[in-house]
């Protein structure tokens, strides 16, 4: 039965995840966050119903088609009381599973679609569909790593500092400690701390009272009394001005907030999170950030992985992202992606992390011919990888140019990325004239991290060539 349904799943353009096992499917549910769940009923150890009620817990928004040869109403009951899309009963006919399949997708994506439809029109804003924890692509074990952390703190009130380079996925992150925590019925208010000048982003978080300024010709309530009983995420909080910084510790401390130019205190309940693409812990060293206030968010770190450290999950997000703009309309039939291609895409740095991977998707899509994303379709600086901007952590300075290898006939996948890792190392302390310290900084690690590796290597050749 299992094969069948997968079978079936693939014919329609479907990528089905097969397993004969309750308990190990609920072992790897969140892993692979899938769109939709078809479960048998009746299973050794793990029954459908357990599937279905764990799904309803982890997996919110997810449909689950529950499949039996029972005929018993009683069953039915429960299965539609305990939240699934579909009850289909065997023996059934292909076309039936087949239309179940896709209304539940459709009626899925319908769903997924009203919170954001409501609050644009309450809000009048143009604010983004609330991101469910599954919503986030990855199943590297650096993901695993940040999932499982976000599933232990999600639900407290703890300060979280969000750390990781431009277009890691920082607010998807921060969006979803909101929606799986007990506020998810509370706003979520996110501000980018670098995009306004300091007088405005005080008069932002705070809010003002009528004549505090020129130009504040009414009382303006701030983001953290607009926020109040959720959360806000406070982004690139690495350049906001020590002024903010000292008013933005006193509420943290105090949880009230006031008003520039008021002289009363307004009590908030809040929950803070916080993001930097740059190490707060150097600039706390240099002074360029209060040392009290990075304790203060730093509650508990969670830190984004580069795409280059994760890149088991490049082809995970292509495919998804494929997916996605053929759902857009601009093509009838599924889009795939020829095998040099995604080879060279697994193959290129990504300074800018999953955003560039998805601009780069967006124009291979729009570019490709016949539905078939080529390597002729790819930004021109990911086929030559070329001049490539630095992409270490807190980067902005020029990393060494890597010319496009060979990939190397026979070798492990572990084996040629260990050799461009130790290729790319190498080249940045050349580039620094053999000072690893600023080597270590330019490649966003750690000295004692940079050393480790290199003595990692020489361990490894030293015993290749033993072995040889």
């Amino acid at each position: 039965m299992v094969q069948v349904i997968s079978s079936l799943c693939a014919e329609g353009g479907h990528s089905p995840i097969a397993y004969s096992s309750g308990q190990k499917a609920l072992g790897l549910m969140l892993s692979h966050a899938p769109q939709l769940i078809i479960s048998d009923v009746r299973m050794e150890g793990v029954s459908g119903l357990e599937v279905l009620k764990a799904a309803k817990a982890n997996l919110p928004g997810v449909p689950v088609i529950l499949v039996t040869g029972s005929k018993q109403l009683e069953l039915t009951v429960e299965a539609i009381r305990a939240g699934a899309s579909d009850y289909i009963l065997k023996p059934f006919k292909v076309d039936e599973l087949k239309s179940a399949i896709e209304r539940a997708l459709e009626n899925a994506s319908h769903s997924a679609a009203l919170p954001q439809a409501v609050a644009a029109l309450k809000a009048g804003t143009g604010q983004r569909e609330p991101m469910r924890f599954e919503s986030i692509i990855g199943q590297s074990a650096r993901m695993r790593e940040v999932f499982d952390l976000v599933e232990k703190v999600a639900n407290t009130d703890s300060t979280i500092l969000i750390l990781g380079e431009s277009g890691t996925g920082k607010e998807l992150i921060a969006r979803a400690l909101h929606f799986k925590s007990a506020r998810r019925e509370h706003p979520f208010v996110a501000i980018n701390c670098s995009a306004l000048p300091e007088n405005l982003l005080e008069s932002e978080l705070f809010g003002h009272k009528k004549g505090a300024f020129t130009g504040a010709v009414q009382d303006k309530i701030g983001l953290f009394e607009e926020a109040e009983g959720g959360t806000i995420f406070l982004d690139e909080i690495n350049s906001m001005a020590p002024l903010l910084q000292t008013k933005l510790l006193r509420v943290l401390q105090e949880r009230m907030v006031r008003r520039v130019g008021d002289n009363g205190n307004v009590p908030i309940h809040v929950r803070v999170l916080a993001a930097t693409n740059e190490p707060l812990y150097e600039k706390m060293k240099t002074g360029a950030f209060r040392q009290d206030l990075y304790y203060r968010l730093a509650v508990i770190p969670v830190e984004m992985p580069s795409l280059r450290d994760r890149q088991d999950d490049i082809p995970l997000l292509v495919e998804h992202f494929l997916r996605k703009h053929t759902r857009a309309g601009v093509h009838e039939n599924p889009l795939q992606i020829e095998e040099n291609a995604l080879r060279t895409l697994c193959a290129y740095r990504w300074p800018g992390n999953v955003r560039e991977l998805e601009n780069a998707m967006e124009r291979a899509c729009a570019l490709c011919d016949n539905g078939v994303v080529r390597t002729k379709d790819l930004p021109p600086q990911v086929v030559r990888a070329e001049n490539v901007p630095a992409g270490g952590f807190g980067g902005g300075a020029p990393v060494p140019v890597v010319s496009e290898a060979v990939l190397p006939v026979g070798a492990t996948l572990d084996e040629y990325i260990s050799g461009q890792e130790r290729r790319f190392i190498e080249e940045t302390i050349r580039l620094n004239k053999g000072v690893r310290e600023k080597a270590a900084q330019m490649l966003g690690i750690s000295t004692a991290t940079l050393y480790r590796k290199l003595d990692a290597d020489r361990k490894l050749q030293t015993r290749k060539g033993t072995d040889s």
